[in-house]
């Protein structure tokens, strides 16, 4: 098996590979990454408390507040980005413009590794294509793995290219490994599928097989994947019982069609669990139904100018990590698809740079007409991005602000640290600084104390169980004193048991 545009190993680089070679100083790419950064930072990080899943991650490093439940299908390498901010403090604020900060600086290094293999200026493209879908925006400042996934397949993807062609050169092979690496730290899944390819690149293309960068690849993902296997001996019985629990969670894995699912996702909820809400306006999805016929247009276009390797690999790699979550579970969320996104940006990228090329050979009048064409086509994309992404900025505000008010009123009801609120409460708890529990929910990620761990609890610190309007509380706390919780924006029952003083 050869793929056209494969050289050898060890080839020299033709002089084009030598012009590309010179982009190190091209500032394009920055400025991309540069003005990723400023959208978050003006759009999406001021004004939001951490959600249900960052107030987890979050957790195992903050000192202020007990460390959350930290469920089976989680990985340990998400909370090592909030860690040099715990350090200081819990604001998140800060915590929002250190990611933002750390996510503009990723994308800058992710997209760099491949300014030699396609050049400056498509890569910087590529760049500004997935920096502004809303989901990136969205999630560019949060604690969740699957932008960190993106960056680090796309680093890997580019890294083995350079390795396959230049030579198993060490900085290519550190690189390579440690983008394999980061992803399976941050969600141990995905390492695996992003691994799956690139191995099979190595063994499969004549051209291309060599122990090092293998070898490389292994090591990363060994190391990406050390973590979660010794955690999985010490908290949940070995490796086949945390997949197992894993799969409860998720609703059981399986071979489940949830294209249609992804669909309905693909402009909100954050969250489609069930997913069932209807397909979105044409308008708002025409950019997700367009990105892989266009990805498969950029394969032609690269397979004709004598490129097919670096169009098809990232191509592969995409399709391979969204096996999972188009196949495999049974809820969509618009962020499990992100590694996908950043990697087809590539050959798109290359098909629009490629199509700039030719319109600059025709007359002027054309040349003229191309390019109005293509300004109002991204110019309306962009705009239908930007009202995505402020109705999910908005629609998160409210979830999170609720949490925020519920904390408050919490505390006000006398529940101060140390203590327990046990219910469907895990931000709020995290809000409120106490640990938390969820009572019922047994496909939850969230841990089930018995009534013997609340009443336990008791007697060294403050416990609560927080009751949503209409829901009477748990047998074991039916005797307890109900204390009413009002604040702006709570609406009327909302309460806390607490036990009676004796």
């Amino acid at each position: 098996m050869t793929l056209a545009g494969a050289p050898a190993r060890r080839r020299p680089l033709s002089p084009a590979w030598r012009r590309a070679g010179t982009t190190a100083r091209d500032p394009r790419l920055a400025l991309v990454c540069l003005a990723y950064t400023v959208l978050q930072l003006l759009l999406a990080a001021p004004g939001r408390s951490l959600a249900w899943d960052e107030s987890i991650y979050f957790s195992q490093v903050d000192p202020r507040a007990p460390a959350a439940f930290f469920s089976a299908p989680r990985s340990r390498g998400v909370t090592l980005l909030g860690a040099p901010v715990a350090l200081f403090t819990s604001d998140p604020l800060a915590i929002r413009v250190f990611l933002a900060v750390l996510s503009g600086l990723a994308l800058f290094g992710a997209f760099a590794v491949w300014r030699r293999l396609v050049g400056g200026g498509t890569a910087a493209l590529a760049a500004l294509l997935f920096g502004t879908l809303w989901v990136s925006l969205e999630y560019g400042a949060q604690m969740m793995p699957n932008l960190w996934v993106a960056f680090g397949a796309v680093a890997a993807a580019g890294f083995l290219l350079l390795a396959v062609r230049e030579g198993p050169r060490g900085r290519y092979l550190l690189g390579l490994a440690l983008s394999v690496g980061w992803p399976t730290l941050v969600r141990a899944p995905d390492g695996v599928w992003l691994a799956l390819p690139l191995l099979a690149a190595v063994a499969l293309v004549p051209s291309w097989r060599s122990v090092r960068p293998a070898a490389a690849i292994a090591v990363g993902l060994a190391a990406g994947l050390a973590e979660w296997v010794a955690e999985a001996y010490a908290r949940f019985g070995g490796i086949g019982q945390r997949l197992s629990d894993s799969s409860v969670i998720e609703g059981g894995m399986g071979l489940s069609w949830n294209v249609g699912n992804a669909l309905r996702s693909a402009d909100g909820p954050l969250l489609c669990r069930p997913c069932d809400v209807g397909y979105p306006p044409a308008l708002d999805t025409a950019w997700w139904l367009a990105l892989p016929v266009l990805a498969v247009a950029g394969l032609v276009v690269a397979h004709r100018t004598g490129r097919t390797a670096s169009a098809v690999l990232p191509v592969v790699c995409a399709v391979a990590l969204s096996v999972p979550y188009l196949f495999l579970i049974p809820y969509a969320a618009p962020r499990f698809l992100l590694p996908a996104y950043a990697l087809l940006a590539l050959p798109v990228a290359g098909l629009l740079t490629r199509g700039v090329r030719a319109v600059r050979l025709r007359p002027t009048g054309w040349r003229l007409a191309a390019a109005a064409s293509a300004c109002a086509l991204l110019v309306g994309h962009w705009a239908v991005q930007l009202r995505l992404l402020d109705r999910q900025i908005v629609s998160a505000r409210g979830t999170v602000d609720h949490y925020q008010a519920l904390a408050e009123a919490v505390g006000r009801a006398g529940v101060h640290p140390p203590c327990l609120l046990a219910g469907w409460t895990q931000p709020i708890a995290y809000d409120a600084r106490c640990a938390s529990s969820v009572t019922s929910y047994l496909d939850t990620d969230a841990s089930v104390p018995s009534p013997a761990d609340v009443l336990r609890a008791a007697r060294h610190e403050t416990v609560a169980v927080l009751v949503d309007p209409g829901s009477p509380p748990p047998a074991y706390a039916r005797g307890w004193q109900r204390r009413p919780l009002s604040g702006k924006g709570l609406g009327a029952g909302w309460a806390v048991y607490v036990p009676r003083a004796r």
